[in-house]
């Protein structure tokens, strides 16, 4: 189900991608259609610490991990400084938790993995260096869908349990971040562009909400928090070549 729906939006950006394309050979500033991975770097790297919950005896620590993000994405010449840039990317997560019950001496770790959709619209303005080097700054929003909550459950022997849900409440599977990247690109006439750079995203509220609970037959402690999905990361871009009518490559950027 969920490929199926990742298979749609794309259909629908290389849609938006063509109309674009129309737009951009009736005026001076071209189009660009690409494909974007990037590597996620865990939250303790831009200082936001793992995040413990805690209910007497028990308490839960969750931490993130590296992971990694992929997808299409479509830019539009504006004027011959600013460009706007969208498209719509998959993003996989991974979670460390570990559990501890001080009063039993039971403690235990899982992980846990959060998949998320988002379309990202930002402002994008190049600076030239030369006719192959440019540098670019984008800052906008980015719309997420998160389609599900996760769960896992940890046996520590006996009739001991920890479990533990991401939840994503059903008025909260859509949410907004905001999103600036910093890069630079090298440009060829017949290969495309390749670019590299990072990002910074900061979410405008919680990625899920962490429900942690220890059982014993009857006997149970929950604790609750709420995960931020604050990252940073390293962006890696590949624009296809830009061909104009009657096959000729148009070389030139926003910037002449």
């Amino acid at each position: 189900m969920i490929f199926k729906i990742y298979q749609i939006l794309i259909f629908c950006l290389f849609c938006s991608n063509i109309c674009f394309s129309q737009l951009g050979n009736q005026g001076k500033y071209p189009n660009y259609f690409g494909f974007q991975v990037r590597t996620i770097f865990p939250t303790q790297f831009i200082g936001e610490k793992a995040l413990t919950i805690s209910n007497e005896s028990f308490s839960t620590t969750i931490t993130q991990k590296m992971g990694y993000s992929f997808g299409a994405t479509v830019r539009a010449g504006l004027t011959e400084l600013i460009a706007f840039e969208t498209g719509i990317n998959f993003t996989q997560r991974y979670f460390s938790l570990d559990m501890v019950h001080e009063d039993s001496s039971l403690v235990g770790t899982n992980e846990f993995g959060f998949i998320q959709y988002d379309i990202p619209i930002n402002a994008l303005i190049y600076i030239k260096f030369t006719d192959e080097f440019y540098m670019n700054a984008s800052f906008g929003l980015a719309l997420g869908y998160k389609p599900s909550s996760i769960g896992s459950i940890t046996n520590v022997g006996g009739v001991h349990q920890f479990f533990n849900i991401g939840l994503v409440d059903i008025n909260k599977k859509i949410g907004l971040d905001l999103n600036a990247n910093l890069g630079f690109e090298y440009r060829t006439k017949k290969a495309g562009i390749y670019y590299i750079g990072g990002s910074a995203r900061l979410p405008l509220g919680p990625l899920f909400g962490l429900i942690s609970e220890y059982r014993n037959a009857n006997y149970r402690l929950t604790a609750f928090g709420e995960v931020e999905g604050t990252y940073l990361s390293l962006d890696f871009k590949y624009f296809l070549p830009n061909f104009g009518g009657g096959g000729r490559y148009k070389p030139h950027g926003p910037i002449e």
